[in-house]
């Protein structure tokens, strides 16, 4: 594995925007990595979501745990972590990251996730892995993160390794 992550493009939310973009991704990076420490506005928390300049079939394979219960499940949504609400924490961020391998290659996407969510009290503390599929051949040039109202300070973070 290269030891050699660089800065490609970072994004610090406003408190006004619900996505954010990372467009025009060059080609000259073997793998992606996406780190986010990030919490919502809305009251409620709600997944986050990672789309591409691709499409095709989409499929995730995850595990959860929240301290006193875990699980697993499958879907076709590609939203795999669990992100701060407003009702959370004040000032708690969730962290989260995305590792996508081969991002250029003209195979199927396969990429991995992790991330916690954090708080002073015994709910809303939760922890989830995930394995994706993106069954698309093209070169990955563009991602974006979705989700509920990102608050102020929101951070995002795309490296090419």
């Amino acid at each position: 594995m290269a030891s050699t992550y660089t800065l490609i493009s970072s994004y610090t939310a406003t408190g006004s925007e619900s996505s954010t973009t990372f467009s025009s991704i060059p080609s000259t990076y073997t793998d992606l990595v996406i780190r986010m420490s990030f919490r919502y506005s809305a009251a409620s928390s709600v997944n986050s979501a990672i789309a591409f300049n691709i499409s095709g079939t989409k499929s995730e394979t995850y595990l959860y745990g929240d301290g006193s219960a875990a699980g697993s499940g499958r879907d076709s949504l590609l939203n795999p972590q669990n992100v701060n609400a407003a009702t959370f924490t004040a000032n708690a961020f969730s962290n989260s990251e995305y590792y996508i391998p081969n991002y250029t290659s003209s195979n199927n996407k396969c990429f991995s996730s992790f991330g916690v969510t954090e708080s002073n009290s015994a709910t809303g503390v939760y922890t989830m892995i995930a394995a994706m599929l993106l069954q698309a051949t093209g070169a990955i040039t563009s991602i974006t993160i979705s989700g509920s109202q990102f608050a102020a300070n929101s951070t995002f973070y795309l490296y090419g390794i």
